[in-house]
C-alpha cells in the first residue's frame, strides 16, 4: 500500500519501522522541523533519523495548513496516511487526501485521554490499565471512529518512559494487524462516546513540585508519570532536586514533609501516614545519582532529619 507517515518522537518510530518491515511503499515521511539542542545545534526528530537511515523521503513543513503542504501531499498520491504523535493538528483537506483516509495510532483506550500526554496522565491518575487505539481521523482532536484497540495493564512500578516504549511496540503491532482490514474495506468504524471522553493536557513544570501532604501513592504516581520530563521535584539542602525514582515505604509517625536519611535513600513522610523512599535524584546543577550516594557525599548519618 502507498502510505504517507506522519510522526515525530521515538514513540512513532516503532510504527514507521513496522510499516517498512511489512513491505508497504512509504512515499513520504512528514515530521516536525529540527529543533535547537545543546549548544544551539539543530537536532533532528527520531522519526527523521530512522526515515533517512531507511532511505525514505522526509518532509518537515512548519505547518500542515495552507496550500503548499496540501499540494505536496497530493503529489505523493497516498492511499493511506498513518499518523503517530506527529505534533500538529491536521486540517480536514489534508485528512481527506488519501483514497482510504487517514488513521492515527493513539496511546490510550479512547475516548479516555484524548490529547497530547495520554501516557503520562494515565500514570498520574493512578490508572491500572491503558492501551493503544487505531482510529479514523476526524476534524475534532482524537475523536474519530475507532477501528481497533489493544489493552495492557500498567505495572505499579512502571514509569512513563518504560510505558512509552512498551506502548510504541504494542501500537506498531496493532497497526500491522489493522492495515489489511483498511485495505479490504472491513475495518470497523465504532463511534466514540463523547460523554465518556477525558483530555490529557500537555505536561508543564508546574506539575513538578511534590506536595508531601498528599497520599504516598499519589506521590509515587507523580514521580513515575513525570519521567523523563519535567520530573517531579523536592526541596533538598536549600535547593531544588529532581526526583527520578521512589519506592513505596511503610507507616510513619512523622509529620508530612519530614525527610529522614536512611541506608537506602531518603524516607519522606506523606499526608496519609505512609512514606515514600527517594532512591534516585539529581541535585540542582548536579548529576543524576542514587540517593544513598548523595547522602554519603554529605556524610549524613541514617535517621537524621534533613
Amino acid at each position: 500500500m502507498r502510505i504517507v507517515f506522519m510522526g515525530t518522537p521515538d514513540f512513532a518510530v516503532a510504527s514507521l519501522r513496522r510499516l517498512v518491515e511489512d513491505g508497504h511503499e512509504i512515499v513520504g515521511v512528514f515530521t516536525q522541523p529540527d529543533k535547537p539542542g545543546n549548544r544551539r545545534k539543530l537536532t533532528a526528530p527520531p522519526v527523521k533519523d530512522y526515515a533517512l537511515s531507511a532511505g525514505l523521503p522526509v518532509f518537515q513543513p512548519e505547518s500542515m495548513r495552507g496550500g503548499e503542504a496540501l499540494s505536496l501531499l497530493r503529489s505523493l498520491s497516498p492511499e493511506l496516511t498513518v499518523v503517530a504523535a506527529y505534533g500538529q493538528i491536521l486540517p480536514e483537506d489534508v485528512l481527506n487526501v488519501p483514497t482510504l483516509g487517514s488513521v492515527n495510532v493513539h496511546a490510550s483506550i479512547l475516548p479516555k485521554y484524548r490529547g497530547a500526554a495520554p501516557i503520562n496522565r494515565a500514570i498520574l491518575d493512578g490508572e491500572t490499565e491503558t492501551g493503544v487505539t487505531i482510529m479514523h481521523m476526524a476534524k475534532k482532536l482524537d475523536a474519530g471512529d475507532i477501528i481497533s484497540v489493544r489493552r495492557t495493564p500498567i505495572d505499579p512500578d512502571e514509569d512513563a518512559e518504560q510505558l512509552f516504549a512498551r506502548l510504541a511496540e504494542l501500537g506498531a503491532a496493532l497497526l500491522s494487524e489493522t492495515i489489511p482490514h483498511i485495505a479490504d474495506g472491513t475495518a470497523a468504524r465504532t463511534p466514540q462516546d463523547d460523554a465518556q471522553s477525558t483530555y490529557a493536557h500537555m505536561l508543564s513544570r508546574e506539575l513538578s513540585p511534590i506536595d508531601w501532604n498528599k497520599p504516598a501513592e499519589t506521590v509515587v504516581n507523580q514521580v513515575r508519570a513525570l519521567v523523563p520530563w519535567p520530573c517531579a521535584s523536592m526541596a533538598l539542602d536549600s535547593k531544588t532536586a529532581k526526583v527520578w525514582h521512589v519506592q513505596r515505604g511503610g507507616r510513619t509517625g512523622d509529620a508530612p514533609g519530614t525527610l529522614r536519611a536512611g541506608k537506602r535513600g531518603i524516607e519522606c513522610a506523606c499526608g496519609d501516614g505512609n512514606s515514600v523512599l527517594v532512591t534516585e535524584l539529581q541535585s540542582e546543577g548536579g548529576k543524576r545519582m542514587a540517593a544513598s550516594a548523595w547522602l554519603n557525599g554529605k556524610r549524613v548519618a541514617p535517621g537524621t532529619v534533613l
